[in-house]
């Protein structure tokens, strides 16, 4: 929800409002006195958040005075950033040298003494604002919670280890795969042989803890273990070590006593049970060992979320008391945690097959032999159970819903509506899938949920979230030098830890997945009013929403835009017609004034207006796809806040900006344009250019007239530009991927081979050049650093280089589509740090 994000959003305004660069501004435009009452205000209000956060439910009026202290702060983070562009704006006035620039900048709105009176208002309208609030949550009776570990909004119930059988559907095959595993004596690959820990890896609703209850009630497991026992450990969710060993020696004395039970009276079976709660962590650790020693058990650890590694060492030595082949079977949503705690490779669960998923679900929604009378509803549930996505809790939680419900309509709205519609109870799905999201630490549930705004099996490209993320600020260095793109790709590498992402594929620079589709309804449930898809079921939008995407492949003219200025994110995922005349455009301009991210992809209009000047918070627009667009005013050079520029597929653009220079923060340039030449000089004030990419540049024979060179370029992408002659690789020393694709005219050799440089770089990408024989010899300065070598159809490649088995890095090769090719180097495992090796060979006719 909306409010989960706010105390990341007050921590965040506060971090800035902290910084040398806003304190130095404040004096500058007279409100210095001004904002350090805010940061006070603002830090007494951040430190009840935390218990605002847990009490939202609880007490009313909570929820609401979460979401004004929300809006504050957006309010007053945008009035902020009108700082850090004038700063921007100044600099740019003083590179240019220009009398004219500077006579401008005099008379204009952002001349300090203009600017001062407007700021000044501003600030004192979010300060009043600010104490207001304040005052009015004295009334709650909040508690000021310390910044410590993330904070648990819900907890799962305790697990126990009853099942009935034939309640279980589908799980036959994983059941016989894990007893297999326990009956090995010494599992391959089993490091300590004292004790084997296997882990079940799924999402949540998956059935982990059905699967291993499955397990731990058969009987063979009874002959096979002479104790056995079950633990739930996700109420203990800091990995309480004495809490989690006092429920270790209970179960094990009533498995103790169960035993007994078999051959003595009830009250000798029962002399073991003992009041431990009372002993210190030696005496707890003392008693296990104790209980343990001579034992052949099976210990199941259930819902595991801590991967502290040192903690679990710990305790698995606590549990190492035990006889030789002794088991442990732990369950986890975390692939991090499963390679923490497993000695084994984990076991993936997989969802149910549809015809098990059917079976569940007639199982839950109508009574024994009833479902013979309605076949219609009988139709609509194999439809309804496509939406689980194999998910059993999902299966369970729509059969439930329409238990005893034979009205065809109310089966219909279930088959046609999102699961974040229907009404979800404490332990049906998506409340257990929130325990994943409540889990995450706050960064990553605030990028989380814009996953929202995206069609249910949309292909994300790791860098197209990403880059949304950052220029919605969601992204902080946390140490200043870090760059914000690779923090961001470190969240998606953790996202895909937590089992979110399905059809996960990365090659190096490259990286693709799907959310996994309930995945995405958790999102669009967390998301509330924060985000909103629009798609031809949307009604209404709320009132001060932030972030909007159309989902649905309708003309914009026909999609219902708000009327609140409060609007950051504009975003088209799905191939859209876009805008074709200037109007709506100039509307979203004046209107939405604070927007950060704006799609305008497959757009038709001819000019960029001048009013975009006005978009001064701007920190992406993509314009790719705009067949018609000729030329791009001037004005655009005045978005000195511009991180990313996309004009991919603009294929009538006769030329770049002038002025391009102007935009000071761009650090992605994609350029689709029909000069022959790119001058340099266009990018000599791009400091912070770290991506730069040509398509389709068709008309562009030389990269640069000049040879001076871009220090900061780190990514170069070149595809499709055909008249393209060479390369000179020079120009970008500190260049890290390369990706040239289709471009039948370059020389990769030319200027690039005396002498031989040193590059830094770690992925080369080489595809669809016709004319290359064979791989330079330039890649001799590459082979200490790289890690990614794909060669994708090179038709007339015959050999691959000598020193490439000398790459010591190199964790991905991929060689696809070259027919010449007639043999490979017989070393191969000399490349020591590979880990994905793929090899395709076809015959092409290019004839």
């Amino acid at each position: 929800m909306a409010e989960s994000f706010v105390f990341h959003i007050a921590n965040s305004l506060l971090g800035k409002l902290a910084s040398y660069a806003y304190e130095e501004a404040s004096r500058g435009y007279g409100v210095y006195d001004d904002l350090q009452h805010m940061k006070d205000t603002l830090s007494i209000v951040r430190g009840v958040l935390l218990d605002a956060e847990y009490k939202k439910d609880q007490k009313h009026g909570v929820r609401e005075w979460m979401r004004q202290i929300q809006n504050i702060c957006s309010d007053a983070e945008d009035v902020f950033d009108g700082f850090e562009f004038q700063h921007k704006r100044k600099q740019v006035a003083q590179a240019s040298n220009s009398t004219r620039t500077k006579v401008r900048q005099l008379f204009s709105s952002s001349n300090p003494i203009v600017l001062r009176p407007m700021m000044a208002h501003q600030i004192k309208d979010i300060k009043e604002r600010l104490d207001k609030v304040a005052t009015d949550g004295n009334k709650f009776g909040l508690a000021n919670i310390d910044v410590g570990p993330p904070l648990v909004l819900q907890r799962r119930e305790s697990t126990h280890s009853h099942v009935d059988a034939s309640d279980v559907i589908g799980r036959e095959n994983d059941k016989e795969e894990i007893i297999k595993l326990l009956m090995q004596p010494y599992p391959k690959g089993n490091g300590d042989k004292s004790l084997c820990v296997i882990s079940i890896v799924g999402i949540g609703g998956l059935g982990k803890t059905t699967l291993a209850k499955f397990v731990f009630n058969d009987k063979r497991m009874d002959e096979l273990f002479m104790m056995k026992m079950w633990v739930c450990i996700s109420d203990y969710d800091d990995f309480d070590l004495r809490q989690i060993l006092i429920k270790i020696i209970n179960t094990a004395s009533a498995s103790a006593s169960t035993l007994a039970s078999v051959s003595a009276p009830r009250s000798v079976a029962l002399v073991d049970q003992e009041n431990i709660n009372n002993l210190d962590i030696e005496q707890l650790q003392s008693r296990l060992r104790h209980k343990l020693s001579g034992q052949k058990f099976l210990l199941v650890l259930d819902d595991i979320w801590n991967d502290d590694r040192a903690k679990w060492i710990e305790l698995i030595n606590f549990v190492k008391a035990g006889a030789r082949g002794s088991q442990i079977i732990a369950t986890t949503r975390s692939n991090s945690v499963a390679s923490v705690i497993g000695t084994l490779p984990s076991y993936v669960l997989k969802g149910l097959s549809q015809d098990d998923c059917f079976s569940l679900f007639l199982k839950w929604a109508f009574k024994e032999g009833e479902v013979i009378k309605y076949p219609d509803l009988e139709e609509i549930g194999k439809e309804i159970v496509k939406k689980c996505a194999g998910v059993p809790l999902a299966v369970r939680t729509l059969g439930s819903s329409l238990f005893s419900k034979y009205d065809l309509n109310k089966w219909v709205y279930v088959r046609d509506s999102e699961l974040s519609s229907i009404e979800q109870k404490r332990g049906d799905i998506l409340p257990t899938l929130k325990l994943s999201y409540d889990q995450m630490p706050s960064y990553l549930r605030r990028c989380f949920v814009y996953f929202s705004l995206y069609p249910k099996d949309y292909t994300f490209f790791s860098n197209d979230i990403v880059r949304l993320w950052v220029a919605l600020g969601l992204v902080q260095s946390r140490n200043g030098s870090e760059q914000l793109m690779d923090i961001a790709r470190e969240y998606i590498d953790e996202l895909n830890s937590r089992l979110f992402f399905q059809d996960f594929k990365s090659l190096g620079y490259f990286v693709s997945f799907k959310l996994h589709a309930l995945i995405h309804d958790l999102a669009r449930y967390v998301a509330n009013e924060e985000c909103v898809a629009v798609d031809s079921r949307t009604r209404n939008i709320p009132q001060h929403i932030r972030h909007l995407s159309v989902v649905e492949n309708n003309s914009i003219h026909n999609v219902l835009f708000p009327k609140s200025g409060s609007l950051r994110t504009l975003l088209f995922p799905i191939e859209v017609k876009g805008l074709d005349k200037g109007t709506l455009l100039d509307t979203w301009i004046s209107r939405y004034k604070y927007l950060r991210y704006l799609s305008l992809k497959y757009s038709s209009f001819e000019i960029l207006p001048n009013s975009f000047s006005k978009l001064k918070h701007l920190r992406y627009l993509d314009l790719c796809y705009n067949k018609k667009i000729r030329r791009l005013s001037h004005s655009i050079c005045n978005l000195h806040n511009l991180q990313v520029l996309k004009l991919t597929g603009c294929v009538e653009l006769e030329t770049l900006p002038q002025w391009l220079g102007g935009l000071i923060s761009l650090r992605e340039l994609f350029i689709t344009t029909k000069q022959s030449i790119m001058p340099l000089t266009l990018f000599a004030n791009l400091n912070h250019l770290q991506l730069l990419v040509f398509y389709k540049c068709h008309n562009m024979k030389f990269l640069f007239s000049e040879t001076q060179q871009l220090i900061s370029v780190e990514t170069l992408i070149v595809e499709l530009c055909g008249s393209l002659e060479s390369l000179p690789l020079f120009i970008f020393p500190k260049l890290q991927t390369l990706v040239v694709s289709k471009c039948q005219m370059v020389n990769l050799s030319l200027y690039n081979e005396n002498p031989i440089q040193r590059f830094m770089m770690n992925h080369l990408y080489i595809a669809r050049l016709t004319g290359l024989l064979t791989i330079p010899s330039w890649i001799k300065g590459v082979v200490d650093t790289l890690e990614t070598l794909q060669v994708y159809e090179l038709p007339h490649l015959k050999t691959l280089p000598e020193c490439l088995t000398t790459m010591t890095r190199l964790k991905r090769l991929w060689i696809s589509r070259c027919p010449q090719l007639s043999s490979f180097p017989s070393d191969f495992h000399c490349l020591t740090a590979l880990e994905h090796l793929y090899i395709y060979m076809i015959v092409l006719n290019y004839t």
